[in-house]
């Protein structure tokens, strides 16, 4: 299937995005592929990490957007993170690269798929950005 995304759409290629041979990639429609209901329903419960936004790709008019963010999670780790997102007019406009944006991950899976943490505290959140920022001091 990603060979068939790759080809209609290069710019969600795997190179493209960023990411490694461990990335399902972009379902042609998520409502349809079961697996993509899957994930995304993991990722709700997911463990928060922080995402820095490097770029984003339209995918339709809904508008649905694939985001590229680089992902630190509290256990140090990072790594580039791809959300496949229906959003609204209002907060594709609020996009703009170098935006921290809170998302959650699969710590067991690894695949370079997150999900925007529409529903994180806002003190979850600050903990979480207070931790990474005194790790990097250190």
């Amino acid at each position: 299937m990603n060979d068939l995304m790759a080809q209609l759409r290069p710019d969600l290629s795997r190179e493209s995005l960023g990411v490694g041979p461990g990335f399902p990639g972009v379902a042609p429609n998520p409502l349809l592929s079961g697996d993509a209901r899957k994930r995304n329903a993991e990722l709700r419960t997911g463990a928060l990490a922080l995402g820095v936004l490097v770029d984003w790709r339209e995918v339709n008019s809904n508008p649905r957007v694939v985001l590229m963010l680089d992902v630190e999670t509290a256990d140090g780790l990072s790594f580039r993170g791809i959300a496949d997102e229906d959003l609204t007019i209002t907060e594709l406009t609020r996009l703009a690269p170098g935006q921290t944006l809170p998302v959650r991950y699969r710590p067991a899976v690894m695949d370079h798929c997150v999900a925007l943490a529409r529903d994180a505290d806002p003190a979850s959140v600050q903990r979480l950005s207070d931790e990474i920022a005194s790790r990097k001091r250190s």
